[in-house]
């Protein structure tokens, strides 16, 4: 029986691209389960925030910027903390959520999770805009206009939310998650941002 490892996130989780290293790493490492047959990586959608036109309020935007420096502090994540005096910030993450989902039918997911990453933690661009998701999509080779049709239908179908109920219902609650899912049992797979070799254990030890 094939396991599926749940990789539970939101493109616009800082604690996210804390791991991404470390994550990356655990992929490779994982790789040989997956040549094997052994296990599959499933991406899943979180959803932190809602979509929202309000603009974000002072005392959030001092609330993100400090885990933005707390988490460069603790793992030397790199941002560009420019972001929270040229852009207008919105708790709205959803958006960038449906973009990866969209990208995902065309087998772009960790192409589009990337490119939000880095033009919201490195190039001070807001994910929670149509037009930098759309620039996100027109630099992993997506084409604009069918970009932007295909997130009015992900909306408008309310694919999302669907699959963010599917999270929660398995108990995704935080972001990045990982659990293992082998036949109908669920096993939380505990994070360690510094070092995949833990990770790389406990999944090892669940399928022996």
């Amino acid at each position: 029986m094939t396991a599926t490892l749940i990789y539970c996130y939101d493109p616009m989780c800082s604690w996210c691209w804390g791991f991404r290293p470390t994550w990356t790493k655990l992929q490779k490492a994982l790789q040989s389960l997956i040549d094997s047959d052994q296990l599959t990586i499933q991406p899943m959608l979180g959803g932190l925030a809602i979509d929202s036109d309000a603009p974000m309020a002072e005392e959030m935007k001092d609330k993100l910027e400090g885990t933005w420096k707390n988490i460069q502090s603790s793992l030397g994540t790199e941002f560009n903390f420019d972001f929270w005096q040229t852009a207008s910030p919105r708790r709205s993450t959803y958006p960038a959520c449906r973009a990866c989902y969209v990208a995902r039918d065309m087998g772009l997911e960790e192409e589009m999770y990337h490119a939000i990453q880095e033009a919201y933690y490195l190039k001070a661009k807001n994910p929670s805009d149509l037009d930098a998701l759309t620039e996100c999509a027109e630099h992993i080779g997506l084409n604009p206009s069918g970009f932007q049709k295909n997130m009015q239908h992900v909306k408008s179908e309310r694919l999302l939310e669907e699959e963010i109920e599917q999270a929660r219902h398995l108990g995704l609650n935080s972001f990045p998650s990982l659990a293992l899912l082998i036949g109908d049992k669920l096993t939380s797979i505990p994070l360690d941002y510094k070092d995949h070799s833990s990770m790389l254990n406990a999944i090892k030890k669940a399928l022996s």
